[in-house]
């Protein structure tokens, strides 16, 4: 086989090898959170919409599901179950009535806190371990796994989330 038959074989093997990685850091950054929410009778999109919501306190109904690039009836039916179980109040809009804004109740917010607590202490340990300059790195990469034409909104809702830290990973949380 030629050599650069044998490179191309290489880089595939070690490209699949970061997909490995990635299915299973997945699965254990969202292990934590999935037990919690499994005694409340919730899964993973109660999760992101609370995650969401409790971040962009506010939120309209549509952003939402623009962001979540679901069904108009899958985020329904989530949302009803967090409107009824009271982690999630909706509201019309202040300027125009029409519009559903959504906000976390007190116990949505205590709910977001932890189920996200296992997951930052995993993050920093995980970004300790990985060793100077690797935040950076590790956002740069994030960055452009997220498909080019949804990069400008993604980071367009990252800098309205209240605490974002600089794009060196290097500022002070806000």
């Amino acid at each position: 086989m030629p050599s650069a038959g044998k490179a191309t074989l290489a880089r595939e093997a070690s490209l699949l090898a970061f997909a490995e990685l990635l299915f299973f850091a997945y699965r254990d950054f969202t292990r934590d959170p999935d037990a919690i929410l499994k005694d409340f009778g919730f899964g993973r999109a109660h999760h992101r919409v609370l995650h969401f919501v409790n971040r962009h306190s506010g939120l309209r109904v549509a952003d939402l599901l623009d962001v979540l690039n679901i069904t108009k009836q899958s985020l329904g039916r989530v949302l009803k179950q967090l409107i009824d179980q009271g982690y999630i109040v909706q509201e019309a809009g202040s300027v125009d009535r029409r519009e559903r804004r959504l906000y976390p109740t007190e116990d949505g917010r205590a709910l977001a806190g932890r189920l996200a607590a296992p997951q930052l202490v995993r993050l920093a340990d995980a970004l300790r371990a990985a060793g100077p300059g690797a935040e950076a790195s590790l956002r740069r990469f994030l960055q452009a796994m997220i498909n080019a034409e949804e990069r400008p909104k993604v980071s367009s809702i990252m800098a309205a989330s209240p605490a974002t830290i600089e794009a060196d990973g290097q500022g002070e949380a806000s």
